[in-house]
C-alpha cells in the first residue's frame, strides 16, 4: 500500500484528503505544520507528499527545499488557497511535481498522484537497472591488507602476468579477479568463470577445453569450453584446488602452450587467455598430499595476493555495512535504514565464519525484520539468536 503525508495546517483540509485517499486504498499521515511534516519524512519513507504553501514555523517552499535534499525521489505536489502562476513556477523549479489550487479538483488530484506514483515506481525500477547492470562492484575497506590488495592490483593488472588469489570462502575473491579483469587490457573481452568444485571430475575436461560431437555418450553436438570462450579476455578458475590431476595436466599444458584440444578431436586450437585462480586451500599442503601439481602451482602463481578473512580485518566492518544497507535499500527500492552505536559495535565483534558473504546476509536480514533504526535488540534476536 502507498504511502502519503498530508502536511497542511488546516484540520478541515487535512480531513477532507485523507476521507479521499483512504478510499483510494492509499496510507495517510498527516502533519500540522511543515516543521512537523519534515520530521515525519525524514523518519518514515513515504511514496508522496501533499503540502501546503503557507504554514507557520516551516512553510510548504522551505519544506519542499529540505525534502528535496534529504531525498529527490519523493514527489511533492504542493497544494494552495493563494495560488498565483509565479508562485506555482517557482515551486515547480523548486522541486514540486506539481502545484495544485485550493479547493482541489478531486479528479485532477488523482490523476496527479496516480502520474507521481508511476514516477517513483520508475525511478525506483532504474536504480535497480542500474545496480544490476553496473560492471564491478567496489572493494570496500581502508585496512592495511586491503590497500595492499588495491595496489597489487593496480600494478599486476596491466600485465598478463598469472594470478593466484587465495583466501577463506567468502572472504571476496572472484571481486579481486573480476578488479584484475575490469583494469586490465582484456577489459573488452569477457571474463569467464569456471567453479572447479562444483563441475563433476568426469565433465571439468568438457566444460574448459569443449568437446567434439559424438566424442562420448552424451556429446550430441560440438561444445566451444571456456577457455576458447575466454580468448582474448580472462579465465577466471575459482577453487582450483578441487580440480583432478588429469586437468590439472592439460591446463599446465595449455598455459605452457597456449593451446588447447577438445575432447574427442585432434586439432589444436590456439587461444590468447589470461588465467587467474582462486583457492580456499593450502596448495602448498595439497601439493605434498599429491593431489595437486607443483608445476602448475608455480605456473598459476607468478602473482599471490591473499584476502584476509573478515575477522582479520574488523575495522573495514562499519564500511561494509553502510555500503551493504545503502546497496540492498536499492534492490528494494526502499530508504536506507540507520543503525545504532551498539548494533555497530555487535557486529564488530561477532565471529564471521561467512566472511564478507555472511555479513552481506546479515545485514539484509536485519533490513527485512528490523524497524527503521537497527539496534542491538534486532543483533540479538535475529543474529545471535538469543
Amino acid at each position: 500500500m502507498a504511502s502519503i503525508l498530508v502536511i497542511d495546517d488546516e484540520r478541515a483540509i487535512r480531513n477532507v484528503l485523507k476521507e479521499i485517499l483512504s478510499s483510494e486504498g492509499y496510507k495517510v499521515e498527516e502533519a500540522v505544520d511543515g516543521e512537523e511534516g519534515l520530521k515525519k519524512f525524514l523518519a518514515t519513507s513515504f511514496d508522496l507528499v501533499l503540502c501546503d504553501i503557507k504554514m507557520p514555523k516551516v512553510d510548504g517552499i522551505e519544506f519542499l527545499q529540505k525534502a528535496f535534499e534529504a531525498n529527490p525521489d519523493v514527489p511533492v505536489v504542493m497544494i494552495s488557497g493563494h495560488g498565483t502562476i509565479e508562485t506555482a513556477v517557482d515551486a515547480v523549479k523548486k522541486g514540486a511535481y506539481d502545484f495544485i489550487s485550493k479547493p482541489p479538483d478531486l479528479n485532477r488530484l488523482l490523476i496527479t498522484i496516480r502520474n507521481a506514483m508511476d514516477k517513483t515506481n520508475l525511478v525506483k525500477e532504474t536504480k535497480i537497472l542500474k545496480k544490476k547492470v553496473s560492471k564491478v562492484q567496489e572493494i570496500i575497506g581502508e585496512s592495511e591488507a586491503i590497500k595492499k590488495i588495491k595496489e597489487t592490483i593496480e600494478k599486476v593488472a596491466v600485465t598478463d602476468a598469472r594470478v593466484l588469489v587465495t583466501g577463506e570462502n567468502g572472504s571476496g575473491k572472484e571481486l579481486v579477479a573480476r578488479w584484475l579483469h575490469e583494469k586490465s587490457n582484456r577489459r573488452e573481452n569477457p571474463i569467464v568463470e569456471v567453479n572447479c568444485a562444483a563441475i563433476p571430475s568426469e565433465l571439468i575436461e568438457s566444460e574448459l577445453f569443449g568437446h567434439e560431437k559424438g566424442s562420448f555418450t552424451s556429446a550430441i553436438k560440438q561444445r566451444i569450453g571456456k577457455f576458447e570462450q575466454a580468448n582474448g579476455g580472462t579465465l577466471f578458475l575459482d577453487e582450483i584446488g578441487d580440480m583432478s590431476l588429469s586437468a590439472q595436466a592439460k591446463v599446465l599444458r595449455a598455459l605452457q602452450e597456449g593451446k588447447i584440444t577438445r575432447v574427442g578431436g585432434d586439432k589444436e586450437i590456439s587461444v590468447d587467455v589470461r588465467v587467474v585462480a582462486a583457492t580456499n586451500k593450502d596448495l602448498l599442503k595439497e601439493v605434498e598430499e599429491k593431489n595437486f601439481r607443483l608445476d602448475l602451482y608455480h605456473r598459476l602463481g607468478v602473482i599471490l595476493i591473499h584476502v584476509p578473512s573478515l575477522n582479520e580485518r574488523r575495522d573495514d566492518i562499519p564500511l561494509l555495512v553502510d555500503k551493504f544497507l545503502q546497496d540492498i535499500a536499492v534492490e528494494y527500492g526502499q530508504q536506507p535504514k540507520a543503525i545504532d552505536k551498539s548494533a555497530m559495535e555487535q557486529l564488530i565483534k561477532h565471529n564471521w565464519t561467512g566472511n564478507i558473504r555472511e555479513l552481506r546476509n546479515v545485514v539484509e536480514r536485519l533490513i527485512i525484520l528490523s524497524d527503521k533504526t537497527i539496534t542491538a535488540e534486532d543483533i540479538n534476536r535475529y543474529v545471535l539468536l538469543k
